[in-house]
């Protein structure tokens, strides 16, 4: 048995929707951030590999010329694909730049629709607007919101810059307009548990969501938690504790809803800690073993509060 078996994947999604796999082309369209360049601040998430601004992007392409690249490195996996805007936050610059380069991505061949990766602050109606228009005329269009936390103590703390508040604002702007919200959280920041992870799926359930990534806590070289992890102030969660959290807030999820992500992993050197995330497999095969003895997505049910 598979994570299929268990969870309404972002794969089972595409087949039900397309009859097929698509495949996510990460791209780096040169955007940066205003919790980066000065308009909010300059040290990032305290999460972020801050060492990599001085670098600022790791590719001079096109977005044409990286959506060529990436097909052909996919093309075994899949003949469909979404033009997936990643890198930094991919909604702010300005509005004639934006959709040059949405409107590129979207005339290669075979590129369906976009996946826009931003922040909850930085997703102005007239861009809201933009992506609605495109699904409107038959693309695929999902905005993926880097929330992180509900817990607005645990915001201020890894220095996001923004409140829950303005995480509700932007879900409420974009669902009106009938986009779809897939919703990044972090399982494992300084301060929070089980508890916390808990009540951050319920207040994201409540705003109103079509979409979830999970991603555990991992300590990257650069990063300001990399120093109070060296420091011994800082421990990133251990597989269990991962596994327990990310397999109740499945079991809390209902089924309608498209795990977009379940669990992440990094390449070392960056990555520092913990050792488990170096593995593609080990936390996905855990995840999957968990959810097979306690019940898959949907199981659960209930008022997380009580």
């Amino acid at each position: 048995m598979g994570l299929d078996d268990f969870v309404t994947t972002f794969g089972q999604y595409c087949r039900q929707h397309f009859g097929q796999r698509l495949q996510k082309l990460t791209l780096d369209a040169r955007f940066t951030c205003p919790n980066r360049d000065g308009t909010l601040g300059r040290g990032g998430c305290t999460f972020c590999n801050v060492a990599s601004f001085s670098h600022e992007h790791g590719t001079d392409l096109s977005i044409a010329a990286q959506l060529e690249a990436g097909k052909q490195k996919m093309r075994a996996k899949a003949s469909r694909f979404l033009a997936y805007f990643q890198a930094y936050t991919s909604t702010y610059e300005e509005y004639a730049e934006l959709k040059r380069k949405y409107d590129e991505a979207l005339q290669s061949e075979q590129v369906v629709g976009l996946c826009v990766g931003t922040r909850p602050d930085c997703v102005p109606d007239r861009v809201l607007d933009l992506l609605a228009q495109y699904q409107q005329s038959g693309s695929e269009v999902w905005l993926e919101l880097g929330l992180q936390t509900a817990h607005d103590a645990t915001l201020k703390r890894i220095n996001r810059g923004h409140d829950f508040a303005a995480y509700q604002d932007a879900v409420c702007r974009a669902r009106s307009r009938g986009l779809k919200v897939c919703t990044h959280l972090i399982l494992g920041l300084p301060g929070e548990g089980l508890i916390e992870h808990q009540q951050t799926l319920e207040a994201v359930l409540n705003a109103g969501v079509d979409g979830l990534k999970l991603h555990p806590l991992h300590i990257v070289a650069g990063s300001t938690m990399a120093k109070a992890w060296e420091a011994g102030r800082l421990q990133p969660p251990t597989l269990e504790e991962y596994v327990t959290s990310a397999a109740q807030l499945i079991r809390h999820t209902p089924k309608e809803i498209v795990f977009h992500r379940v669990t992440a992993y990094a390449s070392r050197p960056v990555l520092l800690a913990p050792d488990w995330c170096a593995q593609r497999w080990i936390g996905l095969v855990a995840l999957v073993d968990e959810l097979a003895a306690k019940g898959g997505q949907g199981s659960s049910l209930i008022n997380l509060n009580q």
